[in-house]
């Protein structure tokens, strides 16, 4: 192929994704949702078979159902006349995925399901192929065209295939009310696990780490303070009752709009400023800092009885975030 053939070739291979994918959506929505109540419906767990690619496409699609609340095995469909229908409990449903819809080590597993009585779930690209007409539901993953060059290896399909599954894994959820306590509780060692179930409380600073300014601060007390305990800010408490805080924007403002650097900070306090709990998740705490029109650095703690406890800061949650 000529590189002047290759110009937009790549674009082109994603704009055909996106439509086939279109289509694909237009009529399964129902379909889907009678698989997820299936499911939801059975008490055992869901086991998933393939082949080839549509084997690696099942293995991810039990990686994400296991990880959203929903109990599934992957099946090697040639393993499984060999010992693997071990995992079987009677009644387990059952996905099969296969382009062709008759993959012969699929189609021969097929009275052996039967005999478990484990409904089947047809996830095909031929929705008039055996495993097609043998399944109780079938989520018809037919398209129109592979995208590479020669048309002939499972791109397009497995593309399909792998979407129709994260569908389904994302209706389960929903049935289910699973929420991101859940998954936090499923995936403690990733990245969005940890932001989810670590709370403000573990990352926030004490406040005998935190600059404080009372009535009698000036404007250069007050950045001495802010020097000496670099966080970003110094607040201004009554018997750990939050009255107020000073940010380092407040205290650079203070500091252009007067030559005496002796009057009092009081005047640049913001004493309605936003708080968080120390029970609230890290992301939670990093939304509520970042999505605004102006993004807070830091966060006075606030703890149910009304106390300041403690500050949190943009950097403090960036950090745990690379750990």
């Amino acid at each position: 192929m000529k590189k002047k053939e290759i110009n937009g070739l790549s674009q082109s291979i994603l704009e055909s994704y996106s439509s086939q994918l279109l289509e694909v959506s237009q009529n399964i929505d129902q379909d889907v949702q009678q698989a997820a109540d299936l499911i939801i419906n059975s008490s055992g767990k869901v086991v998933i078979s393939g082949l080839g690619k549509s084997g690696l496409i099942g293995q991810k699609i039990v990686a994400t159902l296991c990880s959203t609340g929903t109990q599934s095995v992957y099946m090697h469909a040639a393993e499984a006349i060999h010992g693997d229908l071990g995992i079987y409990n009677p009644g387990d449903p059952t996905i099969l995925i296969s382009k062709s819809g008759n993959t012969e080590e699929l189609v021969r597993l097929i009275p052996i399901l039967k005999e478990f009585k484990s409904p089947l779930i047809a996830i095909v690209g031929n929705v008039d192929s055996f495993i097609a007409k043998n399944a109780d539901i079938v989520l018809n993953g037919t398209v129109e065209k592979e995208i590479d060059p020669l048309g002939v290896v499972p791109t397009t399909s497995s593309l399909v295939a792998l979407a129709i599954g994260d569908a389904l894994a994302s209706v389960l959820m929903a049935q289910r009310g699973f929420d991101k306590r859940d998954f936090a509780r499923n995936h403690p060692g990733g990245e969005l696990g940890k932001q989810l179930a670590l709370k403000v409380e573990s990352v926030m600073h004490p406040l005998n780490e935190v600059a404080q300014i009372d009535e009698n601060d000036s404007i250069s007390s007050c950045a001495s303070k802010m020097t000496n305990m670099p966080l970003g800010a110094a607040l201004h408490l009554e018997k750990d009752i939050l009255k107020g805080i000073v940010t380092e924007g407040d205290l650079r403002k203070s500091i252009a709009s007067t030559n005496d650097l002796s009057n009092s900070i009081l005047n640049f306090v913001n004493c309605d400023p936003i708080s968080i709990n120390p029970s609230i998740s890290i992301l939670d705490a990093m939304k509520l800092m970042e999505d605004r029109h102006s993004q807070i650095s830091c966060l006075p703690v606030i703890d149910s009885e009304g106390k300041c406890i403690g500050l949190v800061t943009l950097h403090d949650l960036y950090q745990t975030k690379l750990v």
